[in-house]
């Protein structure tokens, strides 16, 4: 199985464990908006919280090798906000160490 595979399947189920278990201790995301630095501890309680969900459109996987993962996605927001965007996925010995996103608004 894929680590885009993997990562899909434990998103999907808020799996907590499974999504620690493929990412790297030092693992950081980079906020398109700001630059900011999020850790992996704080990713995991963003990406594993109960309640609304973004619901993922026409998700794609661009370009995968052992070292990086580049995907597309629409992505449609409880707000009703909506944005495409582009992630990118470093990885070092099979787990994700930074995540970093482009994005552009959509309209309505």
């Amino acid at each position: 199985m894929s680590y885009t595979e993997k990562w899909d399947k434990a998103f999907d189920a808020r799996d907590r464990d499974a999504l620690a278990a493929l990412l790297d201790d030092e693992f950081v995301f980079v906020r398109h908006q700001s630059g900011k630095e999020i850790s992996k501890e704080d990713m995991l309680n963003m990406w594993t919280l109960d309640g609304p969900r973004v619901v993922f459109n026409n998700y794609r996987v661009i370009y995968e090798k052992d070292d990086i993962v580049v995907t597309h996605r629409f992505i449609d927001f409880p707000s009703g906000d909506k944005e495409a965007v582009l992630g990118v996925m470093n990885l070092k010995n099979g787990k994700g160490i930074r995540m970093e996103t482009g994005v552009t608004p959509m309209p309505p």
